[in-house]
């Protein structure tokens, strides 16, 4: 993650980040979400439904917070997003993309029910933030499969900006 290398920004770069993120969510142009504790009290992650994989499409990115991984938060936002994206958005695919060398992230989309389709060679950011060091392994999961994956059973409420329940 690339992004991680410039933190701790100052607080005037978070606030125009967060303004962004919430300009492209009104104009559906990419949905960033964070991630919070089961109890709510700070920050466990960040994930986001994103059109960089083109029309009818949405990629899917996750991250946990190092001390909160293995409790399940990645695959169940994951789940959730795979039902928004099929069942709210209409998209007839929607990828994943993971660091090959990570076997926990790896996981979670077979879990889910999504087919690894191939590994793009050095297309990662490496740890220490050098650009195209590392592989990536791409899921996917199509229109047809989702209705008999794991991820459509995935129990969510799901509410549009004015709190419309949605799913």
């Amino acid at each position: 993650m690339p992004w991680a290398h410039r933190e701790p920004e100052p607080l005037a770069a978070k606030v125009d980040l967060l303004r962004r993120f919430r300009g492209q969510f009104d104009l559906g142009q990419d949905f960033v979400y964070g991630i919070f504790a089961r109890d709510e009290r700070r920050v466990a992650g960040g994930t986001g439904l994103h059109t960089r994989r083109g029309a009818g499409a949405f990629e899917i990115g996750y991250w946990i917070a190092a001390d909160l991984t293995g409790q399940g938060l990645a695959t169940e936002v994951t789940a959730a997003l795979t039902r928004v994206a099929f069942e709210v958005c209409g998209a007839e695919r929607v990828e994943i993309r993971v660091d090959s060398a990570n076997a926990a992230s790896l996981a979670i989309p077979r879990k889910l029910g999504f087919v690894e389709e191939g590994t793009l060679r050095r297309v990662l950011h490496d740890a220490d933030g050098t650009p195209r060091q590392r592989d990536a392994t791409v899921f996917a999961l199509i229109r047809d499969d989702f209705g008999g994956s794991p991820a459509s059973g995935a129990a969510l409420q799901a509410f549009d900006a004015v709190g419309q329940r949605v799913l």
